[in-house]
């Protein structure tokens, strides 16, 4: 595989020779500080190319060159950021990047309602829990008919919980949930977020899937003669929040996606973590059955504690079978001929790190998930070759 590592750029309290000492050699970024919508322009792309080679490595994969919500949900100037979107793409391929990593989660990029969930060691995990974000959508944002999306015993639950909470950790909550996008450090408001769930009141998994579809109908096509892959990204968490639709949850939706537009460069981001918050997902079956357009690989682990409470776990120690999924992934490249880019997804934040990181994203927790899923790959392609060459 080729081994990359995630970097917010510039602002980044990571810098790229921590990066490059991890013994990776590909960097996995975007020019984050551009409005979503933009056109990303050809100086703009190599300025960031140049910087990252002066340190030894090369932008390998983008991550991400976000959708507009007017695309998402076909208003406003959805046609004039579609056209961008295509421009974006002709000059990320001029420039010689080809795999670009995107998702068609509505307004939230990810949901979790812990960033710093201690583990008995000490290190620190993200953590999803319903009831917290059931306390958090009823009782702290107020969203309107949010009582309707929950059963009563639920939102019962989820009362008394919230009254185990101080004023802080009640307003910490509601940071962690309503975290900004990827690159950011900016949480949405209430306002915000209410305002935007409005304005998507009327749009239903089937409208969204349909916005996708016409949205990869347009720009898959440009990014095939390219020679460039469009890389869909799992939903995160894999099921509805705050009412909103998901669409990229399981493996009937990742069917659905590639057969509506099928052709090559419309193709998966394979993460283990977030298609592992849904249990009944098989993620060996999944490498099977879609491996042909699997374009990049987010590798991680989680742990599920009760229904819809799960959290990150070490990078080979969780409900993923990884030791499965790295087999069939080396089968699947072989097979195809083909090194495909991966990254360690997430990793606890020990405490010689301190705080000022981005949730998720440490690097020495990246790093020993990194250095587990190395060597894991290691071993298992050198009993694939001896077992090949008997």
């Amino acid at each position: 595989m080729q081994q990359n590592m995630r970097w917010y750029g510039p602002h980044d309290k990571i810098q790229l020779r921590d990066i490059r000492q991890a013994g990776v050699t590909g960097i996995v970024t975007a020019l984050h500080e551009i409005p979503v919508g933009a056109i990303w322009e050809v100086n703009d792309i190599k300025k960031r190319q140049e910087w990252i080679r002066e340190q030894g490595m090369e932008w390998t994969v983008v991550e991400s060159l976000p959708v507009h919500e007017d695309i998402k949900r076909k208003q406003g100037n959805y046609k004039t950021y579609i056209e961008n979107y295509k421009q974006s793409l002709a000059n990320l391929a001029e420039c010689g990047l080809k795999v670009v990593t995107y998702n068609f989660m509505p307004i939230l990029d990810w949901v979790r309602t812990e960033h710093a969930f201690k583990n008995p060691d000490g290190s620190k995990a993200l953590l999803y829990d319903e009831t917290a974000f059931i306390f958090f959508d009823v009782f702290l944002l107020k969203r309107p008919g949010a009582e309707q999306s929950y059963i009563a015993e639920k939102i019962a639950e989820a009362k008394t919980y919230g009254a185990t909470l101080s004023k802080a950790e009640k307003e910490k909550l509601f940071q962690n949930v309503l975290l900004g996008l990827p690159g950011s450090q900016d949480n949405f408001t209430a306002e915000q977020i209410l305002n935007l769930l409005e304005a998507y009141k009327g749009i239903d998994d089937n409208a969204l899937r349909e916005h996708l579809i016409y949205f990869l109908s347009e720009v898959a096509p440009v990014a095939e003669k390219l020679g460039m892959q469009l890389a869909i990204h799992p939903d995160d968490p894999p099921f509805s929040v705050m009412g909103l639709p998901r669409i990229v949850c399981t493996e009937a939706d990742i069917e659905k996606i590639l057969t509506a537009v099928p052709v090559h460069a419309n193709g998966l981001c394979y993460c283990t973590g977030s298609l592992g918050g849904q249990p009944e997902n098989d993620l060996v079956r999944i490498i099977k059955n879609h491996g042909k357009r699997i374009h990049f690989l987010h590798l991680r682990n989680v742990k599920h504690e009760a229904y819809r409470r799960f959290r990150e776990s070490e990078h080979l120690n969780g409900d993923n079978p990884m030791e499965a999924i790295m087999e069939q992934l080396l089968l699947l490249m072989q097979e195809r001929n083909i090194s495909l880019p991966m990254r360690p997804d997430h990793g606890f934040l020990h405490d010689f790190e301190g705080t000022e990181l981005y949730p998720g994203y440490s690097l020495i927790g990246r790093l020993k998930g990194l250095a587990e899923l190395r060597g894991l790959e290691m071993g298992i392609a050198y009993k694939l070759n001896s077992t090949n060459q008997k």
